[in-house]
């Protein structure tokens, strides 16, 4: 097999690319490429392409520009402990679990500052049933 992944290419307003860069390495993303309004950043393999665009067109609202990065995890748990320093910093709404949900997920969801989502979630597992392979999968921050 020749075939390693795919990577989501994101699309971000100039005027804010700092910025949704910024809030990628507080999650744990390390830039691993940077070029004039272009950026690589990856954790634990998993990679998102960056690249800015001039175009100020109308104004979507947060988190329904279409964008959603999801990102599968053994333990959604853990990923929150790690990043919850940096999560208490984001303004409050702006960060959504963790929580079970009805469709088998146990997910974090957190706003970034350029209105896409990026959420962390992982199967949950149920004694007996074997559900879960991770591929599928949010209660506010205290």
């Amino acid at each position: 097999m020749n075939t390693l992944q795919i990577t989501p290419f994101m699309h971000v307003r100039a005027g804010v690319f700092d910025a949704a860069l910024s809030f990628w390495q507080s999650m744990g993303f390390a830039v691993r490429f940077r070029y004039p309004g272009y950026a690589y950043v990856e954790r634990e393999g998993a990679g998102v392409r960056m690249q800015a665009h001039q175009e100020e067109d109308q104004e979507i609202a947060p988190g329904r520009r279409g964008f959603r990065y999801y990102v599968d995890v053994r333990d959604v748990d853990r990923v929150y402990d790690e990043l919850k320093p940096a999560l208490m910093a984001l303004p409050a709404g702006d960060v959504y679990g963790p929580i079970d949900q009805a469709y088998g997920q146990r997910e974090l969801i957190i706003l970034a500052p350029d209105g896409d989502l990026l959420v962390f979630g992982a199967a949950i597992r149920k004694a007996g049933n074997g559900a879960g392979d991770g591929h599928g999968a949010a209660g506010k921050i205290d």
